[in-house]
């Protein structure tokens, strides 16, 4: 009988979301001497610019990954560093009206050496920039043995050109010249962390044979429109479970006839339920009690998501943690049936004291099949470095749920919302309470005026207001919001305000990891 092998497989292909673990894990076995990515960056990077990120797997391993992103040329040839031409390495700074292709990132697993993966990966990055039509592909390239050589050669230029020269090799700089990559100067201090290379870097540039030079007018356009309905929704004391979700739904079903993608109800708009208690609870025993609600709460959303082919930001509810803290969470349920979760991050001092609410660790943008979005649950909406990570990560619409007792809290959270608008260039909506219930300790009273904001730019609404509702009644707000006209202002917009970020002056560093750039 004769023996059959099967032949072992390797792909190239565009990475995904949910390759963003295997991706961190070889970074790590690429590098281990250098800072590991945030989880973030990587879904920054893929929502930013899907056809732009790619994988080597074989046998169903991930061994390579390159990260690639459009700049323009006045960028990406003048002196920058790493963190500054990558937007802190989220690719914040894609423009798809540039003219190159920047690779930002490049990891090689080292037990497969003798695949030629980083050879397919730089292949796949010129075949990207001939399929749009740019001029090349460039990027900072690292020299690893210029520590080593630094006495023969004190300034990294000189050390450079005795690589050109061939009077010494340089692992990474003599693959990426065999690959066609041409240097044509340093970037000093480019990525200080590479202490091989004492932070410096070439810059290495391959010029597309192809290039045709032509007007830019965008070059993907995408009119995609999303329309989206706030639900200013009223505390009101119900007989039973059911009569609540009567309630809910009727809102669904109206933002559904509206073909709405995106059904938006306020923070703790559940507390409806406590009024389904005995006797008068305690701020303590009332949110304690309310938490007892979440596994039917979620059920009951996700089949309405899935029924009414609508995704609904579920305003939030307090759920009960796996140690016995409760955390005021959001939950978006998604018309395909799966549910995320955003935990609000800063609880006011009243839910600390009342409530012994506790903060979240997290804030990430959730995928949706109308594009990455953001949730921050009321006073998070006052804390900017919070909207900006989520732009950062690709979000273009910020759903705010929020609950306000008085005008002036609700003017804390609307001023705000409309400032993470014009600061990050995305939408903003936001969704209230009204009404009240008198027998609920520090929920007995609401106010809103719920609105969809805008950038204040001149493709938007002059107030950079889409809609808003009347204050204090039950009611709905709906908009159209326009993505491409996003594009257009972050683009060629009066003020570019992500474009124009100072990169070379602050940062963020979150605690979950400081980042890295390896070409």
């Amino acid at each position: 009988m004769t023996e059959q092998r099967q032949s072992a497989t390797l792909t190239v292909r565009n990475a995904t979301l949910a390759d963003v673990p295997e991706i961190l894990a070889l970074q790590d076995r690429a590098y281990p001497n250098l800072p590991p990515d945030l989880p973030g960056m990587i879904r920054g990077q893929i929502q930013a610019f899907p056809e732009g990120q790619f994988l080597v797997e074989y046998e169903g391993d991930v061994v390579g990954w390159c990260a690639t992103f459009i700049i323009s040329e006045a960028l990406a040839m003048s002196p920058h560093t790493w963190a500054e031409i990558t937007g802190n390495g989220y690719a914040a700074r894609h423009d798809e009206d540039g003219e190159w292709l920047y690779g930002m990132e490049v990891a090689v697993d080292p037990t497969r050496r003798r695949l030629r993966i980083g050879q397919r990966l730089y292949n796949a990055r010129k075949q990207l920039c001939q399929a749009w039509g740019l001029k090349g592909v460039v990027f900072g390239g690292r020299l690893p043995g210029y520590r080593r050589r630094r006495k023969a050669y004190p300034t990294p230029e000189e050390y450079l050109a005795a690589i050109e020269a061939r009077e010494v090799k340089d692992s990474v700089s003599n693959f990426q010249m065999r690959m066609g990559f041409e240097p044509v100067g340093v970037l000093k201090n480019y990525y200080p962390e590479d202490t091989d290379s004492l932070g410096h870097a070439s810059l290495m540039v391959w010029r597309n044979p192809k290039f045709v030079e032509m007007p830019s007018a965008g070059r993907r356009p995408d009119p995609q429109t999303v329309r989206v309905a706030a639900v200013q929704f009223m505390a009101r004391a119900v007989e039973s479970a059911r009569e609540f979700e009567r309630n809910v739904e009727y809102f669904v079903d109206v933002c559904s006839d509206y073909r709405a993608d995106f059904c938006v109800f306020p923070e703790m708009f559940t507390v409806a339920l406590l009024s389904l208690e005995k006797r008068r609870l305690s701020p303590q025993e009332s949110i304690a009690a309310l938490s007892r609600h979440t596994p039917r709460f979620l059920e009951f959303m996700s089949q309405l998501a899935v029924r009414y082919n609508i995704n609904i930001v579920g305003g939030s509810h307090p759920t009960e943690t796996d140690d016995g803290e409760i955390q005021n969470v959001a939950y978006v349920f998604l018309r395909d049936g799966s549910v995320h979760a955003q935990e609000k991050i800063h609880p006011t001092p009243n839910e600390r004291f009342w409530w012994n609410i506790k903060g979240g660790d997290f804030v990430h943008a959730i995928p949706t099949d109308c594009g990455p979005i953001g949730v921050l649950i009321c006073y998070d909406s006052e804390f900017p470095e919070l909207a900006r990570r989520l732009a950062d990560e690709g979000a273009r619409i910020l759903f705010v749920p929020y609950a306000t007792d008085n005008r002036t809290g609700h003017l804390r959270v609307r001023y705000c919302a409309q400032a993470r608008a014009i600061e990050n260039q995305f939408y903003v909506v936001t969704a209230g309470n009204v009404g009240n219930l008198p027998d609920v300790e520090n929920m007995d009273v609401n106010y809103a005026q719920s609105a969809i904001l805008t950038p204040c730019d001149f493709p938007f609404a002059r107030d950079g207001i889409a809609a808003e509702t009347s204050e204090n009644v039950e009611t709905i707000a709906v908009a159209d919001l326009r993505l491409d006209d996003l594009a257009e202002a972050r683009r060629s917009g009066t003020v570019r305000n992500l474009r124009d970020r100072r990169f070379d002056l602050y940062r963020i560093v979150w605690n979950d990891g400081p980042g890295a750039g390896r070409n």
